[in-house]
């Protein structure tokens, strides 16, 4: 039996990464505890567990006194010697002060005892999975991930996905709105935090509308960005219908906007494919606040623009340009104020 325990620790380790050491201090913990439930809250026990010559043992330590007042760690002298006769317990000497050892048998304990040792090494392997896992997604933080619809929540709409090594819900309110599910169909999303210091709920977070998806398809799909050459500085987004990234090139002769777009739109396809058609304004990025706000009205176009303050500036547009740069219910003017970090107040 102790050869199939040490067995099964071999191919937990082998198998799910779980330290053998890790889950031989559960042992232990568990152990300790069912012996205490079986015997009393005072009794002193000694686990031996040994992985070299695979062996288990539960060890009662009794100490040797005149007069018992605890029975579940004293014993007389008298006892002591009966029980090292019967040869149920070991050790050096019998007078009083003495340690003697008795080794249990872990099968006797009572079914609950039982049932709550193995409970306590099971949730002692979830919290190294869980653990194991965490190191696993902080390394994939802000990264996209293709996962596959594995269930729909008719009730609230939420999609469980697969991950590979886990599962994960993509609720409703990180969904791109308008957007359909079916299972088995294959999404990107991307990670945007990981609940280490939870031992319930989700482990993940995932969003298919959060501003990082976008900044990551970019840097997959567009060569230029995952070399470094053209960077995306910043990214506002209204999923589902509309987005602004600002992109900038560290060299010279590469157009930053003509590289993420490509000829007849060909670079950027996949990414508005990935996203259901959502459109995309990719603008110049520049440290000039009044050429970046001019730059983040695209398509519109800006006669002046004059800085007020740190975070304010005043737009000027043609009378036939006003609706166009302030766009349907405000969303232009509201993703460039997003995409620049600036308040802009607009007028014709």
């Amino acid at each position: 039996m102790n050869t199939e325990f040490f067995n099964a620790l071999d191919a937990l380790e082998r198998e799910r990464g779980i330290a053998k050491e890790y889950v031989l201090e559960k042992v232990e913990a568990a152990l300790t505890g069912a012996f205490r439930r079986e015997v009393g809250a005072s009794a002193n026990v000694r686990i031996v567990l040994d992985p070299v010559k695979k062996d288990l043992k539960v060890i009662r330590l009794m100490t040797i006194v005149d007069e018992v007042t605890d029975p579940t760690c004293e014993m007389t002298q008298e006892q002591a010697l009966t029980a090292k006769a019967e040869k149920k317990a070991k050790g050096r000497s019998t007078k009083v002060g003495a340690i003697i050892e008795m080794e249990m048998n872990p099968k006797t304990f009572r079914r609950l005892s039982a049932a709550t040792a193995r409970q306590m090494i099971i949730q002692g392997i979830r919290e190294a999975e869980r653990s194991n896992m965490v190191k696993e997604y902080e390394s994939k933080k802000e990264s996209v991930i293709t996962a596959t619809v594995d269930k729909i929540d008719p009730e609230n709409g939420n999609v469980i996905l697969s991950m590979g090594t886990g599962f994960a819900t993509l609720p409703v309110a990180e969904q791109i709105p308008g957007e359909t599910y079916e299972v088995g169909d294959r999404v990107k999303v991307v990670l945007t935090e990981v609940h280490s210091g939870e031992s319930r709920g989700p482990l993940v977070s995932i969003s298919r509308s959060h501003p990082s998806l976008l900044r990551r398809l970019f840097e997959l799909e567009i060569p230029e960005c995952a070399s470094g050459v053209v960077e995306v500085k910043s990214v506002s987004r209204e999923a589902g219908s509309r987005s602004k990234v600002a992109v900038y090139s560290n060299d010279p002769n590469v157009d930053p906007v003509g590289a993420c777009i490509g000829k007849s739109g060909m670079r950027i396809a996949p990414i508005l494919a990935e996203l259901s058609g959502e459109k995309i304004d990719v603008v110049h990025y520049s440290d000039d606040p009044a050429v970046y706000v001019a730059e983040a009205l695209s398509p519109a176009k800006v006669l002046s623009v004059e800085v007020e303050g740190e975070r304010t500036c005043r737009v000027r547009v043609a009378p036939e340009q006003l609706s166009l740069a302030i766009g349907k219910e405000g969303q232009n003017a509201k993703l460039a104020a997003r995409l620049t970090g600036l308040k802009i107040d607009i007028k014709a």
